[in-house]
């Protein structure tokens, strides 16, 4: 049994709490405003009272919250503990926390997917001294745990990357598929949609890399023609409009490479 501590109660740090608790450790969590505690779960009075003898501490605060968590609980860890921040904060906050005065091992913790619809077993990336004892903890909830190499913050690095994608990708989705619903054409956008996220991954990114930039003047005046056009429609489009001066971008940097 691991004496584990939760910081921040809201639906993640519950959901962690409760899958902790059901596997038989000792859970003591702390949150100012939560109007409930997940069953089983003692709640302290304060950040660094739940802190207190723990042997693993999660914290899963907004990004806001971090630095503060962090002052007040990093002191009172024992020596070999373990203090993962599940927070969204940036590398160098990560890394900058990772620096703080303590006898724990620091963890940078990101949650690669939506833990309201995955639970405990949303994937994670997990980096800096404390990764181990993270994995060691998790993975027999059913987590998917990868180690990144490098110190706090590494693993933070991975999620904001992969986030100009997955957050990028869903953007352009929904613009593509409101527009396609107000120009009766919904069904057919989906098709266009899942035909081009299958098949030979690598090969589209590939043709993406090289098309765009060879393209880019006319695929410019095509975007800013599809902007007006949703503009018709009555359609948002942000991103449309975004590819539009990110391809005039493009077009500007290559053209002395092309005189």
């Amino acid at each position: 049994m691991t004496a584990c501590t939760v910081i921040g109660l809201g639906e993640a740090g519950a959901t962690y709490a409760a899958a902790l608790t059901a596997a038989g450790h000792k859970v003591t969590g702390f949150d100012p405003v939560a109007p409930s505690t997940p069953a089983g779960v003692a709640r302290a009075a304060t950040a660094a009272e739940a802190c207190e003898g723990a042997d693993v501490v999660l914290v899963l605060t907004g990004a806001a919250a971090a630095r503060s968590v962090a002052q007040e609980c990093l002191p009172v860890l024992p020596a070999g503990s373990c203090y993962a921040d599940f927070t969204s904060s940036s590398p160098g906050v990560m890394r900058e926390l990772g620096q703080l005065p303590s006898k724990a091992n620091f963890a940078d913790v990101a949650i690669l997917g939506p833990v309201s619809a995955l639970g405990e077993k949303t994937p994670l990336m997990v980096s800096g001294p404390g990764a181990q004892a993270v994995a060691e903890l998790l993975t027999p909830l059913g987590v998917e745990i990868e180690i990144a190499e490098g110190e706090p913050g590494a693993a933070m690095a991975h999620k904001l990357l992969r986030s100009v994608l997955m957050k990028g990708l869903a953007s352009v989705i929904v613009e593509a598929v409101q527009a396609g619903r107000a120009a009766g054409l919904e069904e057919w956008i989906r098709a266009q949609i899942a035909g081009q996220l299958a098949g030979d991954g690598q090969a589209v990114i590939d043709r993406f890399l090289t098309g765009t930039v060879k393209h880019a003047v006319r695929r410019s005046k095509e975007m800013q023609d599809t902007a007006s056009y949703l503009s018709d429609l009555g359609v948002p489009a942000e991103m449309t409009s975004a590819s539009a001066t990110a391809l005039a971008r493009m077009a500007q940097e290559t053209a002395p490479a092309l005189r």
